[in-house]
């Protein structure tokens, strides 16, 4: 079986592509690096390097220091496909990314995005 092309492609192609989308419907750049450092543990410095080093999307989630156990608490549909029903770890992942991205964009509130209150 061919592994999914997103795995291999560079974080820092997409990166800036979460950052349009946030920033088109009122949101900030520092936003989006919040709901990525909350998703994946990285500090700004470091989600800053692994941008600046081009890692790819296995790469950076490979190398997450830690990723949020409230992850799990992220449903819904991205692309299609239920983030929850998602078998593949990478593709999850990835997924609940987009899922955190899609919210930002929508303006939900940060401590909902967040699941503080999960």
């Amino acid at each position: 079986m061919q592994e999914n092309r997103i795995y291999s492609m560079a974080f820092s192609r997409v990166y800036p592509l979460y950052v349009k989308k946030a920033e088109r419907k009122g949101r900030t750049q520092a936003e989006v690096d919040e709901v990525i450092c909350w998703l994946t543990g990285y500090t700004l410095q470091s989600l800053q390097e692994q941008v600046t080093k081009e890692v790819d999307f296995r790469t950076f989630f490979d190398q997450a220091p830690h990723f949020n156990p409230l992850s799990s608490k992220i449903t819904g549909i991205v692309c299609g496909v239920r983030v929850e029903e998602i078998s593949d770890k990478l593709m999850q992942q990835i997924r609940y990314l987009d899922k955190l991205i899609d919210e930002l964009a929508k303006g939900k509130p940060m401590e909902k995005i967040l699941r503080a209150n999960e």
